[in-house]
């Protein structure tokens, strides 16, 4: 009838399927919470997990000019968030830890990798990048432009915003004239300089 094969085989199968009922059967089993139960699982014992910061819900409405720097597909001219204290500050710290390498900590292009042979990125004090529109800057630190890296998975969009008013706050500062100075600065100013 049978051969000792065609039995092994069945019995193989039937051990799997056995197997494999019996790992269903364990799913079926498990707990299941509703989201504002109590749950002795996790240290805070809820059962729902917070959301993870900077998740969007697919039905959440997204600001495109925001997180593209672009409006009616082109490149926004000012910044769309006000430039506050907490941005600036915010700017500074981001600059200094992405920028700074290759632009150096006063926008000049003179940056530490500049110094050890890398080629030298165009300073931000040029009539070119002056001018540049903000949303164009974003679009530049999301993608990169030439040899310069993308960070638009690195930087926030938040934080890119952050970044182009700290960069345009050196602009500022770089091209300032000092007669236009309030008269206490200038003082201030005439004390340092030899």
């Amino acid at each position: 009838m049978w051969s000792n094969r065609k039995l092994r085989r069945m019995l193989l199968a039937a051990c799997g399927l056995l197997l494999a009922l019996a790992a269903c059967q364990k799913i079926d089993e498990q707990p299941l919470h509703d989201p504002l139960d109590v749950s002795d699982f996790f240290a805070d014992g809820q059962a729902a997990r917070p959301i993870p910061a900077h998740t969007v819900a697919q039905d959440e409405p997204v600001d495109l000019v925001l997180t593209s720097g672009q409006e009616n597909g082109q490149p926004v001219a000012q910044m769309p968030v006000p430039v506050t204290a907490d941005l600036m500050t915010r700017g500074q710290e981001q600059y200094n830890i992405y920028c700074t390498p290759c632009h150096g900590p006063l926008g000049d292009g003179n940056g530490m990798i500049v110094q050890r042979g890398f080629p030298q990125p165009p300073s931000f004090h040029t009539a070119r990048l002056r001018q540049m529109p903000d949303g164009m800057m974003f679009d530049v630190i999301t993608n990169g432009f030439g040899i310069m890296y993308a960070y638009g998975s690195r930087v926030q969009p938040a934080d890119r915003w952050a970044v182009i008013a700290y960069v345009r706050a050196l602009q500022l500062s770089q091209g300032a004239n000092a007669s236009e100075l309030p008269p206490a600065d200038q003082q201030q100013l005439e004390g340092i300089q030899p």
